[in-house]
């Protein structure tokens, strides 16, 4: 299962009465419910993660897919990429390295932005469209909640 099918269930979960839904195929298992915090079971290869505010997410077996960042535009022209995840905000892949985008870089659809760790699990945040970093608004390491802003951009 990928990051969206992910997202789209707990839209499903968030968005309606349900308080719990679990799915398993194989080795893959997801436990979503509300309003608490899921541990895994002995088990479980992965740590939970947190996907959304009200939601939390266990999953064990396959790695998880590049998260896609939320845009939203707001009232300068410029659009907000937001943190589809819960976890700590990392500018490069490794300390040593070069950061992924910097003030004025111009990125194309898919390149990667940042990554967010959550739980061990290392997901990166790719740009939607062609566009010019405005402003970074996250420090390095620092934790993001989900819908946290991480970037103006300026679509091109």
């Amino acid at each position: 299962m990928d990051i969206k099918d992910l997202r789209t269930l707990i839209k499903i979960v968030t968005t309606t009465d349900i308080s719990e839904f679990e799915w398993e195929q194989g080795e893959e298992r997801i436990v979503i419910r509300r309003g608490q915090f899921v541990a895994p079971a002995p088990v479980v290869a992965a740590a939970p993660v947190a996907i959304a505010p009200a939601a939390s997410v266990v999953s064990a077996g396959t790695p998880t897919a590049p998260a896609q960042a939320a845009v939203e535009t707001v009232d300068d022209g410029f659009d907000t990429v937001e943190s589809p995840i819960v976890g700590t905000f990392y500018r490069a892949p490794s300390p040593d390295s070069d950061n992924y985008v910097e003030v004025g870089s111009i990125v194309e659809k898919g390149q990667t932005l940042c990554i967010i760790e959550a739980m061990k699990l290392m997901n990166e945040v790719e740009a939607d469209f062609k566009c010019r970093i405005v402003k970074i608004l996250k420090e390095n390491a620092q934790p993001v909640e989900y819908g946290d802003p991480l970037f103006l951009v300026e679509p091109i």
